[in-house]
């Protein structure tokens, strides 16, 4: 109990957390400002808020099983820093209401006025309602949230291990589960960013769409990941455990994420362009023009080239506050992505706009700052809740050593 004592979050978390909830508090009054006169815009950009911070709960958790199957003192160091955002759940589930009271008032989704006759609705049937939306989401939910209790309720239980050996088989336990639980959660990832965002233009499909989001939640939480270790890592405790070797490590596997989100992408749009088909062309034609165009280039630039660029120099990723501020920016383009991938799509009511045109709201600004400010409030909470790293693992004392060698 001493050792865990001494591993306690800083006491600045709890200015970090009244600073969140208050800019998340006055951003979401102003929202609910917009949502009176625009309920549809205010919906949409609720949707590009949750979609981003809650990315980062559910990508908190993919990297939380990630680094229980693979070990390494990078998941040591950031272990804990993913089941704080895996306890996020709760909030993310509520701040999912306003998206299914929109759905099932037919306020926003364009699949909600879709005639019975249509097409997609007559092949899809029951599965293109509102009610089959939100039951789907609930289930989503529901099994993701299993998977983050099982892994905490273990972490928990091995900080109050009473030998080596018990701390050791509970984290056997965790790894074991982790093995089949990836591999269901890359399934109901996929199956979310399909009722979430691929759906909203509903006569539009792409079978890899899912893992755009499996990858790309990965990247969004250890990005965010990074920061917060940064934060700490020149205060106590976490001065004493994490070293260039952690962020080294850490700015690696951001690397490789950056390289998969980006092959992903171009996979997407290489089978679609050359398969030449109307139905899944116009996806990709409206994005390629006027300031969607601009903004596509700017993706490929900034959220793949400068980062792939830059990772690659070694000195930048030991150095704890560079690599947080390359993280920054990719976390950055992380929602200039989201918006890029919801906002082009066709709307219920397109105020006499052509399909496609661009719109940038107000509300595309104070609705993920209002999101953000509720998560990262609940967020430090959590964080300051258990010690900074997992104390009685039995491999702290050799993830600690890492820098050291």
């Amino acid at each position: 109990m001493a050792e865990i004592a001494n591993y306690q979050a800083p006491a600045d978390l709890a200015r970090y957390r009244t600073l969140a909830l208050g800019v998340g508090g006055i951003a979401l009054i102003v929202w609910a400002v917009g949502l009176y006169f625009q309920p549809e815009q205010a919906l949409l950009s609720w949707l590009l808020g949750f979609i981003f911070w809650g990315g980062i709960t559910i990508g908190g958790l993919g990297i939380l099983m990630l680094q229980y199957m693979t070990g390494g003192a990078w998941g040591v160091a950031i272990r804990r820093v993913a089941e704080a955002a895996t306890r996020v759940f709760p909030v993310v589930v509520i701040l999912f209401i306003p998206l299914a009271i929109g759905v099932m008032t037919k306020t926003v989704y364009e699949f909600t006025h879709l005639p019975a006759t249509d097409p997609t609705v007559v092949q899809r049937g029951w599965f293109m309602t509102p009610e089959s939306w939100v039951l789907r989401s609930i289930g989503y939910f529901l099994l993701l949230g299993i998977m983050a209790y099982l892994l905490n309720k273990w972490g928990g239980e091995q900080d109050k291990a009473k030998d080596n050996e018990a701390a050791a088989a509970l984290l056997r336990t965790s790894s074991r589960f982790s093995g089949p639980a990836t591999f269901i959660y890359a399934i109901i990832v996929s199956f979310a960013a399909v009722d979430w965002v691929m759906i909203l233009d509903p006569h539009w499909f792409s079978t890899i769409y899912g893992l755009l989001f499996v990858a790309g939640w990965g990247l969004s939480f250890l990005c965010f990941g990074v920061l917060i270790l940064a934060m700490l890592s020149d205060k106590a405790p976490m001065n004493h455990v994490v070293g260039k070797r952690h962020f080294h490590d850490l700015g690696k596997l951001i690397l490789a994420f950056v390289m998969v989100w980006a092959y992903f992408n171009f996979s997407q749009f290489l089978i679609i362009w050359a398969g030449n088909i109307p139905e899944e062309t116009g996806w990709f034609i409206v994005r390629m023009r006027g300031a969607w165009g601009v903004i596509g280039m700017l993706l490929v630039l900034l959220h793949f080239a400068f980062p792939f660029l830059v990772l690659l120099l070694q000195d930048l990723k030991r150095r704890a506050k560079l690599l947080a501020g390359i993280a920054g920016f990719i976390l950055l383009m992380r929602l200039v992505d989201m918006f890029y991938l919801i906002g082009p799509n066709p709307r219920i009511n397109m105020h006499g706009l052509e399909k496609g045109a661009f719109m940038l709201s107000w509300m595309d600004f104070v609705a993920p700052v209002a999101i953000g400010g509720i998560w990262l409030w609940y967020f430090f909470g959590q964080l300051a809740k258990r010690p900074l790293v997992p104390v009685m693992d039995p491999f702290l004392q050799r993830a600690i050593d890492h820098d050291k060698h």
